[in-house]
């Protein structure tokens, strides 16, 4: 049976979910990944109104959509990051509050684990996220920084996350991590010292997405091979590296789409990752979850982009084999 596509809504909160459930449908998504900002998916809403959750798969159902995932990026980048200016743009106004750090980041704490209860009470078992890091700033190693304050950062990650992962097992939901660069785990290596400081918790997973990992030099695959019993969701996005001499991994400070940039984001299947490769690794794995588009592509219209995008889902998807392709020679053999 075909893996189900979805779309995550991120990139399309600024339209309420009514006319983007219409606009889904006739793409031919079978269901959304719920972000929750803008109206998609409420979590305060959904825990202070016992009708709410209903009346959301009503919406989604009478699109004929479903859900298996909702995701609260933004907020869980508040959890351990140190907060600046910059999070307010990206924060709800009950949780920036007067924008002291230690109060963002506790009120984004309780958000994170009310998101856990809001997934329970939606009919969902996957939360996909962010973690924020304490350390992401000191990537690289000037001032001279030492182990210590490596080990202290995810001490500290440890300390914020741990009772929050604890409450997503009490309720029986898996948080799944986008791993993804300023975030605690932004690669293999970062993404098990993470398990480490979180003690190997059962609860924290990956929701795997290679366009993070593609333009960084990392094979995508190899995240799914090494840690198999942790790809809750996979992301369906594209990148492409353009370094020509000039041009910079790092991003030289240029805004998405701009021509200076060493990498960007693409529509799927228009940039370097190796989806078929990762259709494998996925089979090999067992997964059965949903395939979903995170859409983004700066020179793409992102209608045009997100029709696109369910068809060649559709077209690298395939089953695993349930025999070697020349079992039928294998009573000849005997």
């Amino acid at each position: 049976m075909a893996r189900p596509v979805t779309l995550f809504t991120g990139q399309w909160a600024d339209l309420p979910l009514r006319t983007l459930c219409e606009m889904a449908r006739d793409w031919g998504y079978d269901g959304l990944e719920l972000a929750c900002w803008g109206d998609h998916f409420e979590v305060d809403r959904a825990l202070a109104d016992d009708g709410y959750c209903k009346a959301k798969r009503e919406l989604l159902q009478s699109f004929d959509l479903d859900c298996w995932a909702i995701s609260n990026h933004l907020v869980g980048q508040a959890v351990s990051d140190p907060i600046d200016e910059r999070h307010k743009s990206i924060l709800p106004d009950r949780i920036w509050g007067d924008g002291s750090s230690d109060g963002v980041n506790e009120r984004a704490a309780q958000e994170m684990i009310d998101t856990a209860r809001a997934a329970k009470l939606f009919g969902v078992e996957v939360v996909n996220g962010f973690t924020g890091s304490p350390v992401w700033h000191k990537l690289y190693f000037f001032p001279p920084t030492s182990e210590e304050d490596i080990d202290q950062g995810y001490d500290e990650f440890a300390q914020r996350w741990l009772p929050i992962m604890d409450a997503y097992q009490a309720e029986g939901i898996i948080f799944a991590l986008e791993v993804h660069p300023t975030e605690i785990a932004y690669d293999l290596f970062t993404f098990d010292r993470t398990l480490d400081a979180l003690g190997g918790h059962e609860s924290f997973c990956a929701n795997f997405d290679p366009s993070h990992l593609i333009w960084q030099g990392i094979d995508p695959v190899k995240f799914i091979d090494v840690f198999p019993d942790r790809i809750a969701h996979v992301h369906v996005k594209d990148a492409i590296r353009a370094l020509d001499g000039s041009t910079s991994i790092l991003g030289s400070h240029l805004g998405f789409g701009d021509p200076g940039r060493g990498w960007d984001f693409r529509s799927p299947g228009r940039g370097e990752v190796d989806f078929e490769g990762i259709i494998r690794a996925l089979n090999r794995i067992g997964y059965e979850g949903p395939l979903s588009v995170e859409w983004e592509d700066s020179a793409m219209a992102r209608e045009h982009g997100a029709e696109e995008a369910v068809e060649f889902v559709r077209t690298i998807d395939f089953p695993p084999a349930h025999g070697a392709f020349d079992a039928a020679f294998d009573k000849e053999r005997d």
